[in-house]
Parts: C-alpha cells; structure tokens; sequence
C-alpha cells in the first residue's frame, strides 16, 4: 500500500499490550493487517493505561488527555484521517497524525510520539501506517543486538498467540 508521496507503507492493528519481561516496561505490539509484520514499540506506562483502556472499552471516570483531544477534535470539525509511524532513529520511534480539517478536506500533519497517535488513532477508530522504511530498521536493529532478553522477546513474539497478547494490567 502506498501513502502521500508513494511512499511504501503498511497498514497495521494493534495486536495487543504487554510487559517486556526484561526492563518490565510496557510495549504496544502492532500487526499487519492480513499480513505477519510485526513491531513492538516500547512506550510508557500512562500511554500503555490510555491504549489499554480503549481496547477494553474502559471509559475513566473523568476524560483523559486523549479523551480530551478527540474531543475537541470533534467540536472543532476536525477528524484523524490516519496515524503514521514514520521514522525510526536511534532507537526512537516517530508519528504523524493525519488530520482532516472541516468539510474542506483540508489535511494537517502533527508529530506525535507514537504511543499518543496510536492511543488517538483508536478513539477515532482511524486507520494506523507504519512505513515499509521503518519496519526495515527495526529488522535490522534487531539483526544487530544481540542482547539475550531481545532475542528471546523477539522469539517470543514471533510464536505468540492472539491470546497470548494483551496480558496488560492496568
């Protein structure tokens, strides 16, 4: 699939969210949509709870901030046409959002950490892109390390099961 420019890119879902064993730091695991391409990203604790609680229909007592910016979102006209990650640098992932703008079709992009376009991304039920760049540098970021705890993560991960996914406590 291509995305503005013709640029190569995938679309993906999210698989679910889990600890890393290791660091015990959360990390969003995104699939490809019909595909096997997988990317872990390592993300913080308060996104992990924002992600989680939109994948099980968790509504906070009072809006968080993500809640928030859909929300205002909305009141403004604007809707999130889609998320893309789109850099990986050392070690650091980076994510645009996509915004539609009124009935006028015009689209604004936001940097974004990707942990905060995936969390928006699932509250505007908006479609998520990785570039097919990025899933590459990973690959050959993970050929590089040869950590252990990566290399069981990467294995684990690799012969996971749906249901093995999602094992997040909030």
């Amino acid at each position: 699939m291509t995305i503005e420019n013709d640029i190569a890119a995938r679309r993906m879902e999210v698989q679910g969210l889990m600890m890393d064993p290791s660091s015990k730091s959360p990390i969003v695991i995104l699939r490809e949509a019909g595909g096997e391409a997988l990317l872990p990203i390592w993300i913080g604790v308060f996104e992990a709870n924002a992600i989680a609680m939109c994948i099980e229909g968790v509504e906070a007592p009072r809006p968080m901030t993500h809640d928030l910016f859909s929300a205002s979102l909305e009141i403004a006209g604007a809707r999130v046409e889609k998320v893309v990650i789109r850099d990986l640098s050392n070690s650091t992932f980076f994510a645009s959002i996509h915004l539609e703008l009124g009935t006028g079709g015009e689209v604004v992009t936001l940097d974004s950490r990707p942990s905060d376009a995936i969390a928006l991304a699932l509250r505007a039920a908006a479609p998520i892109f990785v570039l097919d760049s990025v899933l590459e540098t990973a690959r050959l970021s993970d050929q590089e390390m040869e950590d252990s705890a990566k290399d069981r993560l990467k294995k684990w991960l690799e012969e996971a099961a749906p249901d093995d996914l999602g094992d997040y406590e909030m």
